[in-house]
């Protein structure tokens, strides 16, 4: 068996988008306000977890960003409305929809792993149109805590009845290829922004800049 599992935010789908499409109302802070957004966000679900509490992704995503505009004030309230909106929606990488059907025509199986909320994923995989070549969207929402847990890894060998070994976990966040890693995972790492490499006890099976090359090696 061969299967292929994907992280969502940030390896499927582009987290700044939301901002990118009302950039001209943000202003100039829109570049910090989203990198901020994203860091609180990823923040909460760690501490969260940590403290032994869950709330979902969507109220995760929404408090991140009500921190973000409250440290960089100034932007018009109306925008709050529209980013989530954005957010719920979010664009996919141009090679997301690419890879995911040349996995499929080579008769892999994939599916996704996510923070997020089933409804967020619904919303973001309807929106990308990657629905049909999905097997499984797979939520952290059904063990009530987030990633890194080892736990929620388990969710991809339990629905596919497979061997960590069988599969091939591919992020953009490398603290996720490292989760990956230390659940027997062959973890792939999608560097798309050429940041340096950590969590070296802890190495990706490969380094990829971006998805297009993948399927090459499936």
């Amino acid at each position: 068996m061969s299967v292929f599992i994907f992280d969502a935010y940030g390896t499927l789908f582009d987290v700044h988008a939301a901002i990118a499409r009302h950039r001209d109302q943000v202003g100039s802070d829109a570049d910090r306000i989203s990198a901020l957004w994203r860091t609180k966000q990823l923040e909460y679900t760690w501490t969260l977890t940590l403290a032994g509490h869950y709330r979902d992704f969507w109220w995760v995503t929404e408090r991140a960003l009500d921190y973000s505009l409250a440290l960089i004030p100034g932007i018009d309230e109306s925008v709050r409305a529209k980013l989530l909106d954005a957010y719920f929606k979010l664009d996919a990488f141009p090679d997301a929809r690419s890879t995911l059907r040349a996995l499929k025509s080579k008769g892999r199986e994939t599916g996704i792993l996510s923070n997020g909320s089933p409804a967020m994923l619904r919303g973001a995989v309807e929106a990308a149109g990657i629905g049909n070549d999905l097997d499984v969207v797979l939520s952290v929402d059904t063990m009530k805590m987030f990633k890194p847990r080892p736990e929620v890894y388990r969710l991809v060998t339990d629905h596919f009845k497979c061997k960590p070994a069988d599969v091939t976990f591919v992020s953009s966040n490398r603290w996720d290829v490292m989760a990956g890693v230390s659940v027997g995972f062959r973890a792939l790492w999608v560097n798309r922004t050429n940041m340096p490499d950590e969590y070296l006890d802890f190495p990706a099976a490969q380094t990829l800049r971006d998805l297009g090359s993948l399927a090459e090696h499936a």
